[in-house]
């Protein structure tokens, strides 16, 4: 009688190789991400009168405003044109680390590394 319940000896061929493509894969994925993380993403707004920079880890590490879009009377501009600063910042961010990720992961989304 046969018996059930895997394979003897270990896993076959096929899915050993396929592991270790998933290990190497998962080391290149945080090697990459630890190099994201030292980079640093610069975008501006309200005509380049206000720059933000971030770093890979989407922490704000500089802002910059011009004087002359310093109104105290119309602060609501001055926090309009931050915030979309900060948000093209993140955005140019998210799209670098998916676009190296990519690379390595030939564009499969969803996986655990």
């Amino acid at each position: 009688m046969a018996k059930r319940g895997g394979f003897q000896g270990g896993m076959p061929g096929n899915m050993n190789n396929l592991m270790k493509q998933a290990q190497r894969m998962q080391k290149q994925v945080e090697e990459t991400q630890a190099i994201l993380e030292e980079k640093e993403y610069e975008a501006t707004a309200g005509g380049g009168v206000v720059s933000v920079t971030i770093n890979g880890k989407k922490e704000v590490t500089a802002v910059k405003i011009s004087p002359e879009v310093v109104d105290p009377d119309d602060i609501e501009t001055l926090e309009e044109v931050v915030l979309a600063a900060v948000n093209e910042a993140i955005r140019i961010q998210s799209e670098d680390e998916k676009a190296e990720l990519g690379k390595i992961t030939g564009g499969l989304g969803g996986l655990p590394f």
